[in-house]
């Protein structure tokens, strides 16, 4: 009863799972649940060794400080702390209440600065997380009025932790709060910006990332086919946006995944304009249901893919398919023409353009990076193009999501569509197997 987590769990090599994590239902990091691993292994999907993932990962993050010529960073960002670590801590609460942090130094040096020092356990299953500490939680509600005091100590911590493995005293500091900020430039740091050094180093996947992903996807998609059952079996039947959406969460948490960062469903003429969240709307037959998943799932990957059906036996309108049409080309043309070495300028001015009557209602990217969530590099539309801010090169190991919103501004519905891509060495994997509507598309 009183024995230590950290002593409990005691790997036995004779009982792990598919990837490489105990197999004794007393993990700290959240995993895939057993539901998960069937469907994988139905589907033939080979799942991530998470001992390399976590290696390659922590490899790029340190040639990312060396390139750059800096003694550390330091991590507050819970995606970036996952990065680092694949460790989370009540990611949701993190994102508003930075209460974590995670400092890498040049040598590659690892120490995750947690709310209390006991609450290390929660990153024991990884070795390459070499200490824990205390002392990150720089937010107001933990510190009050003492806050600066408490940005001091920190700055104290840190500035022990880059002589002793770090070259300088540049580092590099993603998303830290205000006095933070002005104790490591009082105390003679460089500070650096960290969210470009995460953002370019996590925009290329390893190995065993690409395989995290073909799982996520996977997972993803069930939950999608679920929702969609869902949605088709009820028209008409008093269930709301929100029904089907909770759809969706729950198929994801009962694969292991972990939350969806958006509210991104609607249906018939709240589909337009788009970004209206799903309310307490009921479905109604023969119309439009349109969705972005934006769904964080297994092992952390992000699964963000956009589908629009048709609910009922009726027959769609004409404008409504030719719409439909025009986007399943739009996002197919600009898929095409991904492949190493293309700038983001000639994905931005080439490929598939929208007509005028569209421009206004456009998405806010034709394309952009995922990973761990919606990540760099953005491919905006050429009305949206900034010279100097995205000049560079797609490279093999990307991921993109290739989308479009097809509308009318004041229109009656949007169409909405997104496929997720893996960039190979000689063009592009579609990692999305989910089917168009067929319906829109006859």
């Amino acid at each position: 009863m009183n024995q230590h987590y950290s002593d409990r769990r005691k790997i036995d090599p004779t009982r792990v799972r598919p990837d490489g994590t105990p197999d004794d239902d007393d993990r700290a990091e959240i995993g895939p649940t057993p539901l998960a691993y069937a469907e994988w292994a139905a589907a033939g999907i080979e799942v991530p060794n998470l001992d390399l993932m976590r290696r390659q990962r922590h490899a790029r993050l340190v040639k990312g400080i060396n390139d750059r010529g800096y003694g550390g960073a330091l991590f507050f960002d819970p995606l970036n702390i996952r990065y680092a670590t694949d460790s989370s801590n009540m990611q949701l609460w993190n994102t508003h209440n930075p209460f974590r942090a995670c400092f890498v130094g040049a040598d590659g040096y690892m120490v995750i600065f947690e709310y209390k020092k006991a609450y290390g356990f929660l990153s024991d299953f990884n070795p390459l997380v070499r200490e824990v500490r205390t002392g990150a939680a720089l937010f107001y509600f933990s510190q009050g009025d003492r806050i600066e005091d408490g940005a001091r100590d920190l700055v104290a911590q840190v500035a022990e932790l880059i002589d002793a493995h770090g070259p300088n005293r540049r580092i590099a500091i993603d998303k830290i709060m205000v006095p933070g900020y002005r104790a490591f430039v009082e105390a003679g740091f460089t500070v650096e910006e960290g969210e470009e050094l995460s953002e370019k180093v996590r925009s290329i996947k390893g190995s065993e990332e690409i395989k995290a992903m073909r799982c996520c996807m996977h997972a993803c998609e069930q939950s999608v086919a679920a929702m969609e059952k869902a949605a088709r079996d009820n028209a008409g039947g008093g269930m709301t946006e929100d029904d089907v959406w909770a759809v969706l969460h729950a198929e994801n948490i009962k694969r292991g995944g972990e939350w969806i960062e958006t509210r991104l469903l609607s249906s018939g003429p709240r589909t337009n304009p788009w970004f209206q969240e799903c309310g307490p709307r009921v479905l109604r037959d023969n119309e439009i249901l349109a969705f972005d998943t934006d769904l964080v799932g297994c092992y952390g990957m992000c699964s963000d893919i956009s589908r629009t059906w048709w609910i009922g036996d009726g027959e769609p309108p004409a404008e409504m398919k030719r719409q439909y049409r025009i986007g399943v080309e739009h996002i197919q043309t600009n898929m095409a023409m991904l492949k190493p070495g293309v700038s983001f300028r000639e994905l931005t001015f080439g490929g598939h353009m929208l007509a005028p009557e569209f421009v206004e209602s456009r998405y806010g990217a034709k394309m952009h990076g995922v990973g761990l969530c919606d990540e760099w590099p953005l491919i905006c539309y050429p009305e949206d193009w900034q010279e100097g801010a995205f000049d560079y090169v797609v490279e093999p190991g990307m991921m993109f999501c290739v989308e479009v919103v097809i509308a009318h501004k004041g229109g009656d519905f949007s169409i909405k569509l997104e496929d997720q891509v893996l960039i190979t060495e000689d063009g592009v994997e579609n990692l999305t197997k989910y089917p168009f509507e067929h319906r829109l598309l006859d």
